[in-house]
């Protein structure tokens, strides 16, 4: 990817630049799967933060755990999650844009007073679409959308999962963004778009 493509990632649709990346361990948890699955979740996730660079812990002092993933059949499912709408504000409204829009899927970022990634809350409702994806292709998705701060539009044109053997996995220019993106030498926020320069330096060095 240039620096352009690149920039495209993580620009909004107001025109605003945006990549940040987390500045804290990564302690996920998930709710409404089974057992099986949850295993395959959180593999995602270790594979995914390994390729960062980046790393995980058992818990986190302030919040517990700071990534959650809520997989739900109904988006009305989440009215009811006790405390939710303490961890995210302006759930319900929320909820309400998301059933009127028919979407599947919604990330909701907290952030570090420095503005790196604090916590995240992935809302994933499974629809026919996502439920005839296997588990290890919808939760490597999922890691690798929650490592950055990924423009809304980011994904809309292609997945950033391509196939290899018939296997899911990231494709070979977002798995180069994201290890860029957490390279030691960059900041862990980037607001303008020359930052999308560094990337594509990073990358291409």
């Amino acid at each position: 990817m240039d620096a352009d493509q690149i920039g495209a990632l993580f620009t909004r649709a107001e025109g605003s630049y945006l990549c940040a990346r987390w500045g804290r361990p990564i302690v996920p948890v998930v709710f409404g799967v089974e057992d099986a699955t949850l295993g395959v979740i959180k593999g995602a996730v270790e594979a995914v933060v390994a390729l960062a660079g980046h790393s995980m812990a058992e818990t986190d002092t302030e919040l517990g755990a700071n990534l959650m993933l809520f997989f739900v059949r109904d988006w009305d499912e989440l009215r009811g999650v006790p405390k939710l709408d303490q961890l995210i504000p302006g759930l319900m409204p929320l909820l309400d844009r998301l059933e009127a829009a028919g979407a599947n899927q919604y990330r909701v970022f907290r952030f570090e007073p420095g503005d790196a990634i604090k916590a995240c809350f992935v809302l994933v409702r499974m629809d026919g679409h996502l439920s005839d994806l296997p588990a290890e292709t919808l939760a490597l998705s999922q890691a690798a959308q929650m490592m950055l701060t990924w423009s809304e539009g980011a994904f809309a044109g292609a997945s950033p999962l391509g196939q290899v053997e018939g296997r899911a996995v990231l494709r070979p220019e977002v798995a180069a963004v994201i290890r860029a993106a957490y390279h030691p030498v960059l900041p862990v926020v980037g607001r303008d778009a020359s930052h999308a320069l560094r990337l594509a330096a990073r990358i291409s060095g």
